[in-house]
C-alpha cells in the first residue's frame, strides 16, 4: 500500500489531492496535516510515508522555512511542493533546495495524479512551461554536462549507469541490494544534480558523453529487456 502525507490547512484542497491521488492509488493511505508541526507529528510516528506534498503556505510556516524543517527532520523523504505560487524562480529555488517536484494548484486533476505518478517513480515533476536550466542559460554543452556529472557521488553513477542500460528501479535495487524507495531517492538526487527532470532526458543527454564510472563497480548482468509499451 502506497502511503501519503497532504500538508495543506485548506479543507478543499486537500480533498482535491486525495482525490488526485487515489485516481492511480485507490487503496492509498492517506494522512492530512494542517501544519508542520502536525506533518512532523504523524512522520514520527508513520514511517512508510512514501510522498509528502506540501503547500509553501501554512499556519507555522513561510516561504521553504516548512519545507526546510521536513528535509531536516526526514532527509530521505520525497517532498513535492503544490502551491499557487509560479514564479519560475521560486520553482527553480524548491528544485535546487531538494524538493521532489513542484505542482502548481493551478493544475488539473489528471494532470496532478500524473505528476505525482512521475515523482513516485523518481523523477522530478516540474511545470510544463519550466524552462530547464542548461537551455535558459545556454550551458548545455557536454562539458558543462560533464561537470555535474562529476558532482555525484558513486552510488548515484551506478544508479545513472544502471538506468542508462535500461533497468527499472526494481532491477536497479536488485543489482545494487538496495530498497527500491532508495533507489527512488538516488534517481531524484541524480536529476537535480544533473539540472533534468526525467530518466528519458537523463539517458539521452549523459549518452552523450562516458560516465566516470566507479572502479569497484562488479556488474556482469545484462540488462533486462525493456517492457514492450
Amino acid at each position: 500500500m502506497t502511503c501519503f502525507l497532504i500538508i495543506d490547512d485548506h479543507p478543499l484542497f486537500r480533498e482535491a489531492l486525495g482525490n488526485a491521488v487515489r485516481l492511480a492509488h485507490p487503496d492509498a493511505q492517506i494522512f492530512d496535516a494542517l501544519s508542520i508541526a502536525d506533518a512532523l507529528n504523524i512522520l514520527a510516528a508513520q514511517s512508510e510515508i512514501d510522498l509528502a506534498l506540501l503547500d509553501l503556505t501554512l499556519p507555522d510556516a513561510t516561504g521553504f522555512s516548512g519545507f526546510l524543517r521536513l528535509r531536516a527532520a526526514h532527509p530521505r523523504l520525497p517532498v513535492a511542493i503544490v502551491s499557487s505560487e509560479e514564479d519560475q524562480h521560486v520553482v527553480r529555488e524548491a528544485l535546487a533546495l531538494g524538493a521532489a517536484g513542484y505542482l502548481p494548484k493551478s493544475t488539473s486533476k489528471r494532470e496532478l495524479t500524473a505528476a505525482i505518478e512521475r515523482v513516485l517513480s523518481g523523477s522530478i515533476s516540474v511545470p510544463k512551461d519550466l524552462l530547464p536550466a542548461a537551455d535558459r542559460d545556454g550551458n548545455g554543452s557536454s562539458r558543462a554536462l560533464q561537470d555535474r556529472v562529476a558532482q555525484l557521488t558513486p552510488q548515484q553513477l551506478r544508479v545513472l549507469d544502471l538506468i542508462r542500460r535500461g533497468y527499472q528501479n526494481r532491477d536497479i535495487a536488485a543489482e545494487l541490494q538496495l530498497a527500491e524507495s532508495t533507489v527512488k531517492a538516488h534517481i531524484t538526487e541524480v536529476l537535480r544534480k544533473l539540472r533534468l527532470f526525467s530518466r528519458n532526458k537523463a539517458v539521452i543527454e549523459t549518452g552523450k558523453i562516458e560516465l566516470p564510472l566507479p572502479s569497484d563497480r562488479q556488474s556482469s548482468r545484462p540488462a533486462p529487456r525493456r517492457k514492450q509499451q
